[in-house]
Formats: structure tokens, C-alpha cells, sequence
């Protein structure tokens, strides 16, 4: 793991600025305040290096192996009777799973709940609860602000219990994650963005602030094209907490997602080309009957083009501009029918 700069956190830098200024101290260039300040820099990097330990040790055991019959991921402990939050790209269709804690060598067998892949979450559950099991915590999603130290758990390529370092990037990024055979996966609104590595096997581990509180579940990292296809260093993507609780709660109460919250328009589309076969918007190829297309009057041959002010010219984009809506919000939806641009109001219902 690389390193990162200690200047990132202002607050701990900023406290020992001023702890330096103490009645009798003369600031400048004497003997005296040169050995102070060196002697207080390597305190403070012990004091920083004490808090990360002490984060790993309180939510590392939180966070699980995952792994199915070829494909390996990692999980959260939802609570303590043995619920399990992890992707639902990491549990694909199979039913049956081996875990492993952090603090046992011993293989559990897993079963799953309900897996909700629009929001690429599942819940599993343990046979066998341990004693002992820790729930992890969540922290609140509006408390999570860009510069955040944080740390990602998990097992990337088998290795687990791994922890790397990093800081929260941005928030309430829309993300669309890869799906089989080239198509676009699901579409998540409100991700974190963190320059924590997140690799291969760290899908559905646990990304925790210094509170050791989990504040996203890593699912996706972004992909450089000039690297081959290969993972764009320093940019990875986790499923904000508030919808980790939200979800994972409803599959444990319900037995599935019964309130995902997100909008849908009630369409089955593909995405169009242009004569430069450059994506030029979404044919419908099916309108759901009463949903809210055909409630609008969206036949199927339509081309959508637009979602109120924003302009659609793929599956993918349409996808992207319904996740920052919510079911009953009103907008317009722009279309062409027969060569001639129409605009309908049309009121969203959920996916």
C-alpha cells in the first residue's frame, strides 16, 4: 500500500500548530523551536498511526470472506444473528456460500436471503452464528464529507483482512457498474468516491471512517481504456450507508426489497445509433401496461431523447438521469415518434 501524505489531516496538524504556541516559546529560527517542532511531528504520526490501529481492531471483525463456487468477495456483518451484507455481483445466481470471519480460519456455510442486483446489494445468511459475531456500524451518509480519511476492509485477490488507506474523493456520484456481455450493470445514484485501493475480491467489504464506523460498501472501480480495459489507479466507487441499512433492513425483515426508492419510467429499451454510429437515444421495445410510459402514452418504436432537461442518448444515460429522481416525482419525457419530436409530462413510478 502506498503511503499517504500526512498533511491530509488538517484538524490533528492544525491542534499541534497551536500547541506550539505556548507562553515562553519564541517563534522563528532559534535552536530551541526547530528541536520542538521536530519533536512533536513524530508524536503525531504515532498518534495517527494509534487511530488506525484502533479502527482496524474495532471493524475489522466485522468484515467476512465470501465465497462461492468460483468467484470470492467479502461481506459485512449486518447483526448478530448472523445477516450478511455483501454485493450482489458476489453472490450471481448461486444460493449456497462459504464464509469466513476475521478472527477463525473455519469455513461456515452462508445460505442466501434475497439478492437485489438494481442496487447491487444481497443479504446472506450464516447457518451457524459464532459466538462473538460483530455487527459492524453504520455511520450517516449526509455526516460523510470529501477529505475524509477512510480505510477499505476486505479480501482483494483472496487476501483477507486487508486494509488499504485512503481519503473520500467526492459524494453522490451516479455510477453504472459493468454488466454480462458488455451491457451496462446496475445503476447506483449516491456513491462515494474514495482513492482507497479497491481491487478485485474487495466487492462488498466494508469502507469505515476513523469513528470505525462503515460509511459505504466498495462495489465498483473505475476502468482507464488506455490501460487495456485495466483499473484506473486511486478511483474506486462504495454504495453509500444509508442505502446499505435501507435495503439490507428490508431483506431481512421482508425476506426482499420491498421500497427500493428508486424511479422508473416502465420501459424495456435499447439503446440506438445514429448514422455515424455515434448512440443517438433509446428505442422502447416494450411499455410496461399501467406503469408510468404507458400512463404518459409512450408507445413501443418510440426513441426517447431526453428526461426533462437532461439530453438521453443510451440505456445507460437514461438509467443515470432516473437514478437522481424518486418514484412520484413529475418531469417530461422527449420523444420521436414517426420523425416528429413530442414532449409528455409523466409521472415516475418505482422500479
Amino acid at each position: 500500500m502506498e503511503a499517504h501524505p500526512y498533511r491530509v489531516p488538517r484538524r490533528r496538524v492544525g491542534v499541534l500548530c497551536c500547541l506550539l504556541l505556548v507562553p515562553g516559546c519564541t517563534v522563528g529560527g532559534t535552536d530551541a523551536g526547530r528541536t520542538t517542532a521536530r519533536a512533536v511531528a513524530p508524536r503525531a504520526a504515532n498518534d495517527l498511526q494509534t487511530e488506525y490501529q484502533q479502527v482496524i481492531k474495532e471493524a475489522l471483525p466485522s468484515v467476512v470472506q465470501i465465497q462461492g463456487r468460483s468467484d470470492l468477495g467479502s461481506g459485512v456483518v449486518f447483526d448478530d444473528k448472523g445477516h450478511i451484507v455483501t454485493n450482489a455481483h458476489v453472490v450471481g445466481d448461486q444460493r449456497t456460500f462459504r464464509v469466513t470471519t476475521a478472527n477463525s480460519e473455519d469455513q461456515l456455510t452462508a445460505r442466501l436471503v434475497s439478492s437485489y442486483p438494481e442496487q447491487d446489494l444481497a443479504v446472506v445468511k450464516l447457518e451457524k452464528p459464532p459466538q462473538g459475531l460483530r455487527p459492524a456500524r453504520f455511520a450517516d451518509s449526509a455526516k460523510v464529507e470529501v477529505g475524509q480519511i477512510v480505510l477499505a476492509m476486505g479480501s482483494p485477490l483472496g487476501l483477507s483482512s486487508s486494509v488499504t488507506q485512503g481519503i473520500v474523493s467526492a459524494t453522490g456520484r451516479t455510477v453504472t457498474g459493468p454488466g454480462e456481455g458488455g451491457a451496462s450493470g446496475a445503476t447506483i445514484a449516491n456513491m462515494v468516491q474514495t482513492s482507497a485501493a479497491i481491487n478485485p475480491g474487495n466487492s462488498g467489504g466494508a469502507l469505515v471512517n476513523l469513528d470505525g464506523q462503515v460509511i459505504g460498501i466498495p462495489s465498483l472501480a473505475a476502468t482507464d481504456p488506455s490501460l487495456g480495459e485495466g483499473a484506473a489507479p486511486g478511483i474506486g466507487f462504495a454504495i453509500p450507508a444509508s442505502t446499505v441499512r435501507s435495503i439490507a433492513g428490508q431483506i431481512v425483515r421482508d425476506g426482499r426489497v420491498t421500497n427500493s426508492g428508486r424511479a422508473a419510467l416502465g420501459i424495456t429499451g435499447r439503446t440506438v445509433v445514429d448514422a455515424d454510429y455515434r448512440s443517438d437515444g433509446v428505442a422502447v421495445v416494450e411499455v410496461h401496461p399501467g406503469e408510468a410510459a404507458a400512463e404518459a402514452g409512450i408507445r413501443a418504436g418510440d426513441v426517447i431523447t431526453g428526461l426533462g432537461d437532461t439530453e438521453v442518448t443510451s440505456i445507460t444515460s437514461l438509467a443515470q438521469a432516473l437514478a437522481a429522481l424518486r418514484p412520484g416525482a413529475r418531469t417530461t419525457v422527449t420523444f420521436t415518434r414517426d420523425g416528429q419530436e413530442r414532449t409528455v409530462d409523466v409521472t415516475l413510478g418505482e422500479q
